[in-house]
C-alpha cells in the first residue's frame, strides 16, 4: 500500500513532465496486474525472511543486468498504436505478466522490474520508462495491498507514516531524474547501482540476521 501510495504520488509528476507512454504502461500494467494477484497469493504462504532473501538475490540480478553495456545498435522506441500493437502488445503483455507476477510475490511495488521490462518490451527510453513504470508499481502495489488487506495483514497506521516520507522523497526524485535525462547511461548506472546496494543489504541482512 505503501508503495502504491507514493507510486501514486511520483506519477503526478512525470505525468506532468510528459514522461509517461500511456499505450504501453496501461497495457503493461493490466497485464501484470493479473500476475500480481496471483504473485501475492502465493507470497503469503511463504516464511518471511526467505521472501527478503530471495528478493535480495533478485534485486542484484536485476542491476548486473542493467549494468551491461548494450551491443550493437540501440532500437528506437516503439510506441504502441494500431501499426504497431501486433509486434509490441505482445512483448509488453509477457514483460507486464512477469514483473506482477514478482510483484506480487515478493509485495514489492515491483519499478526495478518494470522499467526493464519496458525498455526491452517497446525499446523505451529510461527517463520514459521510469514515468511510465510508475502506472504499473501503482497497480501492483494496490492489488497485492489488497490481497494482504484482506488477510489483515496491513498496518494503517505505518502506511501513513511512510506515505509522507515516501511522497517527499517522490518529488525530490523526479527533480533529479529530469537533470539526468539527457545523460541516458548515467541514469542507468545510478538507477542500477542503488538497486544493488538495496539487493546486496537485503541479502546480508538475510543470512546474518
Amino acid at each position: 500500500m505503501i508503495v502504491a501510495l507514493s507510486a501514486l504520488s511520483s506519477l503526478v509528476v512525470h505525468a506532468r513532465a510528459g514522461n509517461v507512454h500511456w499505450p504501453c504502461a496501461l497495457v503493461f500494467a493490466a497485464c501484470g496486474v493479473v500476475g500480481a494477484g496471483l504473485g501475492s497469493t502465493i507470497g503469503k504462504s511463504f516464511d518471511g525472511q526467505r521472501l527478503l532473501f530471495l528478493f535480495g538475490l533478485l534485486m542484484i540480478a536485476i542491476a548486473l543486468l542493467m549494468l551491461r553495456k548494450p551491443k550493437g545498435e540501440i532500437k528506437k522506441f516503439v510506441p504502441l498504436t494500431r501499426e504497431s500493437v501486433a509486434a509490441v502488445a505482445p512483448r509488453l503483455a509477457v514483460f507486464g505478466g512477469g514483473a506482477g507476477l514478482f510483484a506480487g510475490f515478493f509485495g514489492i511495488g515491483g519499478g526495478f522490474l518494470v522499467v526493464p521490462g519496458l525498455t526491452a518490451g517497446a525499446r523505451m527510453p529510461l527517463l520514459a520508462a521510469i514515468g511510465s513504470s510508475l502506472v504499473s508499481v501503482f497497480a501492483f502495489g494496490l492489488t497485492t495491498a489488497t490481497n494482504y488487506a484482506l488477510s489483515g495483514l496491513i498496518d494503517w497506521r505505518l502506511v501513513a507514516m511512510f506515505v509522507l516520507g515516501g511522497i517527499a522523497g517522490s518529488l525530490f526524485g523526479g527533480q533529479i531524474a529530469a537533470r539526468l535525462a539527457r545523460q541516458k547511461r548515467t541514469l542507468s548506472i545510478v538507477f542500477a547501482v542503488i538497486v544493488a546496494g538495496v539487493g546486496i543489504y537485503i541479502v546480508v541482512r538475510g543470512l546474518f540476521g
